[in-house]
């Protein structure tokens, strides 16, 4: 799911390119983690954002090229410097909220916002409605892909491809056994210390 997740907003539609500088929020998430490793099979320059440097050694270690702790660092200020002033062609945002207009600043004329969740739950404006800025913006979930065969058929293709090669990896924070460890990766969940997936396992007996 999370490399489907990756493949269908940034490789499906070939708006990203290689070479271009992609800006992907809330990064250390299993999708921001697929979405570094897509934009590089791309051939794209992936910058993530984290909100403290706790996770900024593991997010450089998984592929990004440049890493901005949102908690310490100036947003817009590091990708203008990062990108030379021109801005990112595209941002894949997980958090929503006011805070997609800072991320439309970043973008270059002709880029593209596309937001896949909402951790911020608070109202969303239109990305750059105060200054007209000249981009794009939509929401995707994976189930674009499985609505339609033919584009499942080809994400299929392009993950596969990737976990056969190595390029494409599963990134499992912790795994929890037992539904009796629910309320306990729950705190761990909420805690937002994880870099990846966290799992729960259950064993299930079928008797006749």
């Amino acid at each position: 799911m999370p490399y489907l997740t990756a493949y269908g907003a940034l490789a499906e539609d070939g708006h990203l390119r290689p070479g271009d500088h992609v800006l992907l929020t809330a990064a250390a998430s299993s999708v921001g983690l697929a979405a570094i490793r897509t934009a590089r099979r791309i051939g794209a320059v992936p910058i993530a954002t984290t909100r403290t440097p706790a996770k900024k050694r593991r997010l450089l270690d998984a592929g990004a090229a440049h890493v901005i702790v949102t908690g310490e660092e100036d947003l817009l200020a590091r990708v203008l410097d990062i990108t030379g002033g021109e801005g990112v062609r595209t941002v894949f945002d997980a958090v929503a909220g006011p805070g997609v207009n800072t991320l439309a600043a970043a973008i270059a004329p002709g880029g593209r916002l596309t937001g896949y969740g909402r951790l911020d739950p608070t109202d969303t404006p239109m990305p750059g409605q105060d200054t007209f800025a000249p981009i794009t913006s939509r929401f995707y979930t994976v189930h674009e892909a499985r609505r339609d065969a033919r584009r499942l058929r080809r994400g299929h293709a392009f993950v596969a491809a990737g976990l056969a090669d190595g390029t494409f990896v599963p990134v499992v924070d912790r795994v929890f056994e037992g539904l009796d460890t629910i309320a306990e990766a729950h705190r761990y969940l909420e805690a937002g210390t994880q870099v990846g997936k966290i799992v729960v396992t259950v064993t299930v007996t079928v008797t006749d």
